[in-house]
């Protein structure tokens, strides 16, 4: 396709792709839109990264567009405010997941937006702030004050909303998994807290509920 596609055309050709079938799966999860993801994927992949075209696909509002105007963007493109204002404007699930993941990790903003983040009085902010944490716990633990962040997610996982509760759990989780040290008090919070405890997994997948998390992938990787 031409580099000089317009919003316009890529909103009709994405309004061709919707399935009613996808988009009722999708609506279990909070998303508005039918489009399979693979082929979201497919049609990025055709346009390659077109910063200012995603601009434009973003500011739509649509949440298909939004998700493929976060698939051709330049990550590293968008200033630390805009990045802010994006994701507090990204209210459906999987566009806060790839906001976050494909774009603001990638971002020289990435920590002051962690901090900033996590501190929020919105539960869905402070979610992306959880979620940054955990690739610190991860990736680039220096820094972190790990045992601070266990006496947070002790006092306030079990009622938080759940896509924070989500995202603390997650947290939970990959400090046990990462920190021998730590691992007991991860392990006993998480057993204490039941938070997860009963939610259904697939046959070969790994439980969410933090202590099965922990004991799995740390049998899997022998940590």
């Amino acid at each position: 396709m031409p580099t000089d596609t317009t919003v316009a055309e890529l909103l009709t050709e994405l309004a061709a792709l919707e399935d009613p079938r996808a988009r009722e799966v999708n609506e279990k999860h909070g998303d508005d839109h039918g489009v399979n993801l693979g082929k979201l994927r497919a049609v990025a992949k055709r346009l390659k990264t077109q910063q200012e075209l995603a601009v434009g696909l973003w500011a739509t509002g649509d949440t298909a567009a939004r998700l493929l105007a976060l698939l051709i963007c330049r990550p590293k493109a968008f200033g630390r405010d805009e990045l802010d204002a994006m994701l507090r404007a990204a209210r459906r699930p999987k566009v806060h997941d790839w906001l976050v993941n494909y774009v603001v990790k990638k971002s020289a903003h990435a920590e002051d937006l962690r901090t900033t983040w996590l501190a929020d009085a919105d539960p869905v902010v402070a979610s992306a702030g959880w979620a940054l944490t955990t690739e610190r716990v991860v990736k680039k633990p220096d820094g972190l004050d790990l045992p601070a962040l266990l006496d947070t997610i002790e006092a306030e996982m079990k009622n938080a909303p759940e896509r924070l509760q989500w995202a603390m759990n997650a947290c939970l989780a990959n400090i046990g998994i990462e920190n021998p040290g730590l691992r007991a008090r991860a392990l006993d919070i998480g057993e204490r807290l039941e938070v997860l405890k009963d939610y259904p997994t697939s046959p070969g997948c790994t439980s969410p509920f933090a202590p099965s998390w922990i004991d799995e992938m740390v049998r899997r990787g022998g940590k």
